[in-house]
């Protein structure tokens, strides 16, 4: 979870929402937002792991989301 958010933390072109439908690039983390609810057992069951971040990739450049993404692992 701490590598979750860490990640999510350093990156600059996605936006963190999960406002599905928009044309720019988003990212959350699944465990703390719409599965928080879930018990611990049943997130286990459906694949939503502390690690998880589901990443809605947008209209910007495709290269640019890259190198985001990219310096937000170092």
């Amino acid at each position: 979870k701490e590598k979750a958010f860490k990640f999510l933390n350093k990156t600059k072109l996605a936006t963190l929402t999960a406002n599905i439908g928009d044309s720019r690039t988003l990212a959350l983390h699944m465990a703390s937002t719409i599965y928080r609810d879930f018990d611990a057992d049943t997130r286990k069951f459906l694949g939503i792991t502390d690690g998880l971040i589901r990443i809605s990739i947008g209209l910007e450049n495709p290269q640019d989301i890259i190198n985001d993404f990219l310096q937000a692992t170092k």
